[in-house]
């Protein structure tokens, strides 16, 4: 197995998008001057809207710190791994924008993806990429795919949203926990 140089350009190839949509996993890191967030993403939350603009469905969670540090001007960075036989790294650099659900064209976005139910989206999450960079992964472990889980973001959402416990959860989630303050 070779491995190719890594190479950073302006724009998405249908190859890199093609890449990206098929990784059930990848990872979105986020920064503005508080601790730098990194967290896992799956469950087909990615669009692509043309090669420098991208779409993340948002499920409320344990926090919102990628919606914090969009609103602080912050910095994005999206990462694809393929764990299959043939290794690669995709990263995107991008800065952001949020689309609550409150905005018209929030209905429209989020049609975008199959199956969805807007009541249990938090917020999207429209990113503009101003770098694209790849490396070989040569480093990754081979991983297979199991299942998607049965209990998972959706079903938590959809089981709050039907409790009518769903906006009340995200209006006091919106801003990530803090440290507490030593005596």
């Amino acid at each position: 197995m070779r491995c190719e140089v890594g190479k950073q350009y302006k724009f998405l190839t249908k190859k890199d998008m093609e890449f990206a949509t098929l990784q059930r996993l990848f990872f979105i890191a986020s920064a503005s001057g508080k601790e730098v967030n990194l967290a896992p993403k799956g469950d087909d939350s990615i669009r692509f809207l043309d090669d420098k603009t991208l779409l993340i469905l948002d499920y409320p969670g344990s926090s919102n710190r990628t919606g914090r540090d969009i609103e602080a001007d912050g910095e994005i960075t999206l990462l694809f791994c393929s764990f299959a036989e043939e290794p690669k790294v995709l990263r995107l650099f991008c800065k952001g924008e949020i689309i609550d659900k409150g905005v018209p064209v929030f209905g429209e976005l989020v049609k975008t993806f199959q199956d969805i139910d807007p009541a249990i989206v938090r917020q999207l999450f429209r990113l503009n990429l101003y770098a694209v960079e790849t490396s070989c992964g040569l480093s990754l472990p081979i991983m297979r795919f199991e299942r998607t889980r049965e209990k998972g973001v959706k079903h938590w959402a959809t089981k709050k949203e039907r409790d009518g416990n769903l906006d009340e959860y995200i209006r006091t989630h919106k801003d990530p926990p803090t440290l507490a303050k030593e005596d």
